[in-house]
């Protein structure tokens, strides 16, 4: 369910700004929630820990999610780092949870 955003040039007050990042980040945990889905599967179906680490994925993700950017209107610097550290992040609770299943 989305919820009605009102757009950065329409916000008259700091307050109003504020409000508006605060549901866009809501929306965005929802979102990476389903994303950690992804990647709880994934530890589950490699079959080797030295899977969980692919180096060319990694970098094919970055690029795709840098050319995805600028087409948005998005920094590619701003979410060439955010994703950087979002695969990070991912890629080490992948390894928790493998080891606790292997």
């Amino acid at each position: 369910m989305s919820i009605a955003i009102t757009p950065p040039e329409q916000c008259m007050s700091m307050a109003q700004l504020r409000e508006n990042i605060d549901l866009l980040d809501g929306e965005l945990v929802a979102l990476l929630a389903r994303r950690q889905g992804y990647i709880e599967r994934a530890a589950v179906l490699k079959t080797e820990r030295g899977q969980i680490r692919d180096h060319a994925r990694i970098e094919d993700v970055v690029a795709k999610v840098r050319a995805g950017a600028g087409a948005k209107g998005l920094s590619p610097a701003i979410a060439e780092t955010v994703w950087r550290a979002l695969i990070e992040a991912s890629i080490a609770h992948e390894y928790e949870l493998f080891d606790r299943h292997a």
